[in-house]
């Protein structure tokens, strides 16, 4: 996998771009203080940064909380991290998040768009597949959101929300679009090689890019084939066509350096708010059950040196006594990629549409190959691999018992990945997730409030009753 290590002044720069001033910037029913005419690649750079930013920031907690990969059991008082484990995750959380995504990226692409349609189409695609990539993560988290209204904030200030199943089907479209500019035969700005995602030469990322659209596109029909009767001829016409992620240098990653300002968000928290989080006992289980040999980069030893991982459990008291986020999400430096979409979870999809929904391909042999992508990934030795699999590597049983496995070793791969962890649980069940002894909702949230900032000044956004609402996809 390359590495890009962008230097502190370029991310306070592009936070200064989007931004303006630190009061009142999260605002999507406000227009961004941004000067009136910013260069592609800097508009680019700053979306492309904020992209891998958020992969690893609140949304990435929320999510991997709810679904038991991270625990939140520190000592001394109820800290932040062990109320969102208990699912109290208030609107007010939640505003950060939201604006982030709307005023620091969507706007910024949205420029990219514009600016790239007429002389620069390359730009122009990337943005559209960045897009469509940052509202699936928004729909898969709060179902329906403002999008067809979302960004005219100069002459909208109150964005109606539009219907999930709708904008899902227009993000498709936007992939399909992207692709084709990417694929046009000239462009006067080609994406910088200096690129946060997807570094080096466009000439020679290109695939990359395609690769990620066919990819993205294969995740977001996945998600509605329980709801939507033509999403399995789609997937199978889609990997008829070819053209996904064929090794882990193709994955979907946010860049980060070892300087500081320049470190991944996850180890920044952990640097910042030593203890808030530290391994789950779901997760911990689930790996000291099969001897999993990625547990030696995925987290530290507790005690240290002792060869044994300790997972916390979302009520049980607070302490300091288990094993904490390891080099595979942090680096020793800060340097760890945010992973956001990667050729294990492509695998795994794969074995998923061959066993349940027609499509092509052997689902053993997918299944073994994200185990491998996702050990290859994590440092593990060929050796080690090859144990694995030949212990823990067969589907059997039926249907189910075998889309289980799948979905509990792709579970497993997608360790730090944002949200899709959630949405596989919300689609299919799996891993089966006990909600902590002191939740504040009946079961394992289905979705998030909206955020008080949109609650308090747009009339069009209505507060959930609960988190029990389901996106449209979420047939369970």
């Amino acid at each position: 996998m390359k590495k890009y290590k962008y230097t502190s002044l370029a991310i306070a720069t592009a936070v200064l771009l989007v931004t303006g001033s630190c009061k009142k910037t999260l605002d999507i029913n406000k227009s961004p203080n941004a000067p009136v005419d910013v260069p592609i690649d800097v508009l680019y750079t700053t979306s492309a940064v904020n992209i891998g930013f958020m992969g690893g920031a609140d949304q990435n907690k929320f999510s991997l909380l709810i679904m038991q990969q991270y625990g939140g059991q520190t000592t001394g008082g109820q800290t932040q991290t062990q109320a969102w484990e208990q699912y109290l995750i208030l609107p007010s959380d939640i505003s950060n998040s939201w604006g982030a995504f709307y005023t620091t990226t969507l706007i910024n692409l949205s420029l990219v768009i514009q600016k790239g349609a007429a002389a620069s189409p390359h730009y122009s695609g990337v943005a559209k597949l960045l897009t469509a990539y940052t509202y699936g993560i928004m729909v898969d988290t709060w179902g329906k959101i403002p999008f067809s209204e979302a960004l005219k904030t100069t002459s909208l200030s109150q964005p109606h929300y539009d219907d999930d199943k709708m904008i899902y089907a227009s993000l498709l479209t936007m992939i399909d679009d992207g692709i084709a500019d990417i694929n046009k035969p000239t462009s006067t700005f080609d994406p910088i090689a200096a690129s946060p995602i997807y570094p080096g030469d466009f000439a020679t990322t290109k695939a990359q890019w395609i690769k990620f659209g066919n990819t993205l596109k294969l995740r977001l029909l996945l998600h509605t084939v329980k709801v939507d009767a033509s999403a399995a001829g789609k997937i199978d016409a889609l990997i008829t066509s070819g053209n996904f992620f064929a090794s882990n240098d193709d994955n979907f990653v946010g860049n980060f350096g070892s300087t500081a300002g320049a470190q991944n968000p996850i180890y920044q928290f952990d640097q910042n708010r030593a203890g808030y989080i530290v391994a789950n006992n779901t997760i911990v289980s689930m790996m000291n059950n099969t001897n999993d040999p990625r547990r030696a980069t995925y987290f530290t030893q507790f005690p240290a040196g002792s060869g044994q991982y300790v997972g916390s459990v979302g009520g049980s008291d607070p302490s300091e006594d288990y094993s904490t986020l390891g080099t595979y999400l942090e680096g020793t430096d800060g340097s760890a990629p945010i992973r956001m979409l990667t050729f294990a979870e492509y695998n795994f999809m794969r074995a998923e549409a061959a066993l349940k929904y027609g499509g092509a391909g052997n689902a053993q042999s997918f299944f073994q190959a994200g185990i491998t992508a996702s050990m290859k990934d994590a440092g593990v030795a060929d050796a080690d691999i090859a144990t694995y699999i030949t212990a823990h590597g067969t589907l059997t049983g039926s249907t189910d018992a075998q889309l289980k496995s799948i979905i509990t070793e792709k579970y497993i791969a997608n360790f730090g990945v944002t949200t899709e962890p959630w949405t596989d649980f919300r689609r299919t069940g799996y891993p089966a997730i006990t909600p902590p002894s002191n939740s504040v909702e009946p079961a394992v949230p289905r979705s998030l409030f909206y955020p008080q900032s949109e609650i308090d000044v747009n009339p069009n956004a209505k507060q959930k009753p609960n988190q029990q609402v389901k996106v449209f996809w979420d047939a369970q």
